[in-house]
């Protein structure tokens, strides 16, 4: 029995690798242990506060999960999102159906299974048929808004098949099959960025980028689960919720069944158990519901989950071998991502010989040396994991992991930002990253050089013709000819393509640069703040951040890019080439919007968003993406979301599209 001292020294401890834990599941979306070790420390944890009545309101006993971000509008939960309780075999699932018998005092209910799908839980909100809200779960309490994201998954519908309710809530799950992460992954490492390490992290980091186009491009998927408004015409079902959800247009779980008995629950989660790797999308365990929805406020709910829901995890197959080294894999933006070299082993189905370590601090953590014999599982039943290391207190374990200074490809000096957990190479020229920088230098939403593909950059890297992208305005036609299926048309083309591009406007120079963090949006943004590059490589932490797009993360980034020598050298050399460093003065048919900044939301009844932003430049005015106390108009459309509701609340003038087309004519 450990003393009080060492008790409150354990508590403090738990509570702290917790709160980490969280952290790296809900924010970094980056796990650093299974739910299963994670369900272990809390429920040690719960033990130790209950025994010394220690219980505090943040302690992980009793927070939801993750706190909202900085980087999204918060939005409160009318009604709070709850995590739900975990169980790992039937004798728990029994004891489930025992303390509902007991608070009920009888046994005329029933259960809901669905399969439990491995995504990130979203609450919607519809009025009149459209959907005006989506927001992620954050805390239970506070979530982050989402919408122009969520507008871009296409399960979701925007507008409903009737009859609906007037106002009504819809919780749900994103997530992603199995087939389609896998692909995008591949796409991933051929571009040179560190594969996700599941889906269930692919869909979360994809849900809080920043621009919505990119999320329109990724496999998101999702359905409905559970259905919230008032004044129903009689008491409602899981399993009927599930069926008004179908009928108004929300894809829902298939995979279900309603059970009269605990026996038949545990029947039909052992069946799915054996068939979990047929189906197409990830699956961790099966969600169990009374369903009868009357029984609910019975039974009620405990600080972080209700009494009439619980979960049941599926075991994860996992397997003992061997590491035989640790090797590091250099990403396209210069990540160094720490991979466990393993002694071939069988594993659902397939033969593992690597797996990710993820960074540093997760080796400390687990304390993975070479030589160790080491439990492995997938992640997901996809990408293979360290689990823990057998035997850590074996003396005559390898040396501790060290890991290097310097980039194992190019030997520059690693950096590592406060508050991230990778190591970085910042060096331009680092092999690994020369080819993919210089593919998206031209890329057609940078200076789109036409010709100028992967196979062809790969041939000019190897040829030792170009190592950075300033070197394409040295190529000559003769240069290019020698090689492989390029010929004396092809070669003119392309350097009359790579001549052509130094026309292209200084935010996509700027764009092209691939500095971290800044894409297409943003360099715009950044372009019309400072106006030309000198300004721009100029601007301290400070100046970056009073521009309404560019947050610390951000600022941080440019300044650290052009601090650089080597990326100084190469911006040099493109201004001596030509290319253009500020930005043109565009001739305005009229100043009417002079001084005046415009946000754009929702969908105008005639004009395209592009199209409605061109109009109020050409009219002398300033188009941005995010509503300030600087915003002097919002234009919006049908279906504007949280940028309409935060206009409202900060009083500024809001039109829609005949308004604003009498203030040009």
């Amino acid at each position: 029995m450990g003393t009080p001292a060492t008790d409150f020294q354990k508590i403090e401890e738990l509570r702290i690798l917790l709160n980490k834990a969280n952290d790296a599941y809900y924010q970094q979306v980056d796990p650093i242990m299974s739910d299963r070790e994670f369900d272990k420390l809390l429920l040690e944890l719960l033990e130790l506060e209950l025994k010394h009545d220690a219980q505090t309101p943040d302690s992980p006993t009793v927070r939801i999960g993750g706190k909202p971000t900085k980087n999204f509008p918060n939005v409160a939960h009318p009604v709070p999102m709850l995590s739900l309780s975990n169980t790992y075999n039937l004798d728990e699932l029994r004891d489930f159906d025992r303390r509902v018998k007991s608070i009920l005092e009888h046994n005329a209910y029933s259960y809901n299974v669905e399969l439990k799908y491995d995504g990130m839980a979203l609450r919607l909100r519809y009025e009149n048929g459209k959907l005006v809200l989506g927001a992620t779960r954050g805390d239970g309490s506070m979530g982050d808004d989402i919408t122009p994201n969520i507008r871009t998954v296409r399960d979701i519908p925007l507008t409903l098949k009737a009859p609906f309710p007037d106002v009504f809530e819809v919780r749900g799950e994103c997530y992603m099959e199995l087939e389609a992460f896998a692909g995008m992954n591949e796409q991933r490492e051929a571009d040179g960025d560190a594969p996700f390490a599941n889906p269930r992290n692919a869909t979360a980091g994809t849900l809080k980028m920043q621009d919505p186009s990119i999320v329109a491009k990724r496999p998101v998927r999702f359905f409905a689960y559970d259905l919230l408004f008032d004044d129903a015409d009689e008491p409602l079902t899981q399993s009927g919720k599930l069926d008004l959800l179908d009928k108004m247009g929300f894809p829902v779980c298939t995979i279900r069944k309603h059970c009269e008995s605990i026996q038949e629950v545990c029947e039909l989660i052992e069946s799915w158990a054996d068939k979990r790797s047929s189906y197409p999308f990830e699956t961790d365990g099966a969600v169990i519901k009374v369903n009868e929805e009357k029984y609910r406020e019975i039974l009620g709910q405990t600080a972080k989950a209700p009494r009439w829901a619980i979960a049941y995890k599926f075991e994860s197959e996992q397997a003992l071998t061997k590491v035989l080294g640790i090797t590091l894999q250099v990403g396209r933006l210069g990540n160094i991502t720490p991979v466990a070299e393993l002694e071939p082993v069988l594993l659902a189905g397939t033969t593992v010989k690597r797996a990710s370590l993820h960074n540093e601090d997760e080796i400390r953590r687990k304390d993975i040396r070479v030589g160790d014999h080491v439990m492995i599982e997938k992640a997901g039943e996809i990408i293979p994991q360290v689990i823990r290391v057998i035997n850590p207190d074996n003396f005559e374990r390898g040396e501790e992991f060290i890991f290097p200074e310097r980039c194992p490809a190019c030997s520059e000096k690693l950096v590592r930002t406060e508050g991230e957990a990778a190591w970085r190479c910042i060096n331009p020229k680092c092999p690994p990253q020369v080819r993919i920088r210089i593919q998206h230098f031209a890329s057609r939403d940078a200076m789109d050089i036409e010709g100028l593909g992967e196979a062809v950059v790969e041939q000019l890297v190897e040829a030792g013709l170009i190592e950075t992208y300033a070197d394409l305005y040295e190529l000559k036609k003769e240069d290019l000819v020698p090689l492989e299926r390029m010929g004396e048309k092809s070669a003119s083309n392309l350097i009359e393509a790579i001549s052509e591009s130094k026309k292209q406007p200084f935010e996509r120079v700027l764009y092209s640069l691939g500095i971290r963090f800044v894409g297409n949006k943003v360099a715009k943004d950044l372009a019309q703040a400072f106006g030309n590059m000198d300004h721009l490589i100029s601007a301290d932490v400070e100046a970056l951040t009073s521009v309404d797009s560019i947050g610390p993360r951000i600022a941080d980034s440019v300044v650290q890019f052009f601090s650089l020598d080597v990326n100084k050298t190469i911006v040099e050399r493109l201004r001596n080439y030509g290319l253009k460093f500020q930005i043109e003065e565009k001739e305005v048919s009229s100043t009417t919007f002079e001084g005046l900044t415009f946000v754009l939301t929702g969908t105008l009844p005639t004009l395209k968003r592009n199209e409605a932003a061109t109009l109020i430049e050409d009219h002398g005015g300033k188009v941005t993406g995010s509503v300030s106390k600087n915003t002097n108009y919002v234009l919006a459309g049908d279906e504007a979301g949280s940028k309409l509701d935060k206009a409202k609340k900060l009083g500024i003038p809001i039109l829609d599209e005949n308004a604003f087309l009498s203030m040009i004519k």
